[in-house]
């Protein structure tokens, strides 16, 4: 099997059986909603901190697979990390979607997540890639709810 191919069912599988999938209720859940205006895909992040861990991630939204996908393997890879560890893994997601190379232990702390290091060749998709990692900078900078898109308008 090549590498896309794996990547591709990667990908799939994220898609067709999400991690972290719902939502987040009760005292000290942050939630960020963002939407990619260019095409629809929406996301609303909660997340809980305990201390400064993310002691607990879950997304709901829609739209394609490669957005639905990415907040999936967002949601798992960041849950029980620190705030300053998932900011480092989000700074090195934005890396790879945009093609830069990665050192082989940043690629292996992106878990299934590297699945997604092609899209920088398609560059209209990259934003589908990284709202969901948008939302978690979001979350971490604010630390409160916020509800805006990517470009700054509010989301409906």
């Amino acid at each position: 099997m090549s590498l896309e191919n794996l990547y591709r069912e990667i990908i799939l599988d994220h898609y067709k059986h999400p991690r972290k999938r719902g939502t987040l209720e009760g005292p000290g859940v942050l939630a960020v909603e963002l939407k990619n205006p260019s095409c629809g895909d929406r996301i609303t992040l909660y997340v809980r901190r305990e201390d400064d861990r993310l002691a607990a991630v879950r997304f709901v939204g829609e739209g394609c697979s490669i957005s639905m996908s990415s907040a999936s393997m967002m949601s798992a890879l960041v849950e029980g990390k620190t705030a300053d560890e998932a900011e480092a893994l989000a700074r090195a997601f934005f890396r790879l979607v945009q093609g830069e190379p990665l050192d082989p232990a940043t690629e292996e702390a992106l878990g299934d997540a590297v699945a997604l290091q092609g899209v920088h060749q398609f560059p209209v998709r990259i934003k589908c890639a990284t709202l969901a990692w948008k939302a978690l900078e979001r979350a971490l900078a604010e630390g409160g709810a916020a509800a805006e898109s990517p470009a700054g308008t509010p989301a409906p």
